[in-house]
């Protein structure tokens, strides 16, 4: 909703972004099972490919539906499979109001698309629709979701390390630095649930696969090489802070300079 802001929160008759746009995103509210490990279908960090733009009336909302119908038809989700539910009720956010409606192929949700208007001032309308690129890929082809994320790395270890690798990967490519708070303590809680000896020997070739998925929707200024160093150094400092044995070198490590922190 950021890129409607001005016209959602402020009432204002422009936008910071409209039209088709593909970003990715670090989330923790993934579904996950009685472990605590996302479910399938579920990532901490994903690509959100959204539609948003300002409308003057509920017909501009329902040709986006249409719209969007047909691009789904067009990837090779038959109509007869598809779902579409949502409540009448209106939900309020501080300023914002709005209703949604969640598409399903048959079992598996795939997007939902919202309408929202400034409460105080309802012609100021806006569509909000959004899927994840790679849950819609899930849904098209039904293979095995390890192997659709995590290629050829699906086996090598458990998916929370590899949940955490790629979601590093874009943290550090996107040149946020591990620190105490912020977007580094994002960054940092991330690594932590990467074990240390895990990267003892290396994560480069899990890092530069990675990075190579995220180049294809986003520019990260961070090289692979450096972004493997920043990990495997943060991974064996928090050693180094947690080893009972060496507390006492604790104070020498240092948070990480490379990137800019956010």
């Amino acid at each position: 909703m950021q890129a409607l802001d001005p016209l959602l929160k402020d009432g204002r008759a422009h936008t910071y972004r409209k039209g088709f746009l593909p970003q990715p995103v670090v989330r923790f509210t993934g579904d996950r099972d009685e472990r605590g490990d996302l479910l399938d279908g579920f990532l901490t960090a994903f690509v959100n490919v959204s539609r948003v733009q300002p409308i003057s009336s509920i017909d501009d909302y329902a040709e986006a539906l249409d719209d969007w119908l047909y691009v789904l038809s067009q990837l090779g989700f038959h109509a007869r499979h598809m779902e579409i539910h949502g409540r009448v009720e209106v939900w309020q956010r501080r300023q914002v109001s709005g209703v949604t409606l969640m598409f399903n192929h048959l079992d598996l949700t795939i997007g939902d698309l919202v309408l929202l208007w400034n409460t105080e001032h309802p012609e100021c309308m806006a569509l909000d629709l959004g899927t994840g690129l790679e849950r819609l890929a899930w849904a098209r082809t039904r293979g095995e979701w390890t192997d659709l994320v995590f290629g050829p790395f699906a086996d090598a270890a458990p998916v929370p390390v590899l949940d955490a690798i790629r979601t590093a990967t874009l943290l550090l490519g996107s040149g946020i630095t591990p620190s105490a708070r912020g977007a580094g303590g994002v960054a940092r809680r991330v690594i932590a649930a990467i074990p240390p000896d895990l990267v003892r020997l290396g994560a480069s070739a899990a890092v530069r696969a990675f990075h190579q998925q995220w180049a294809e929707s986003a520019n990260l200024p961070v090289p692979w090489p450096a972004i493997c160093g920043a990990l495997e150094e943060e991974a064996a400092g928090r050693s180094v802070r947690t080893s009972p044995r060496r507390r006492s070198d604790a104070a020498l490590v240092m948070p990480l300079g490379t990137g800019a922190s956010c």
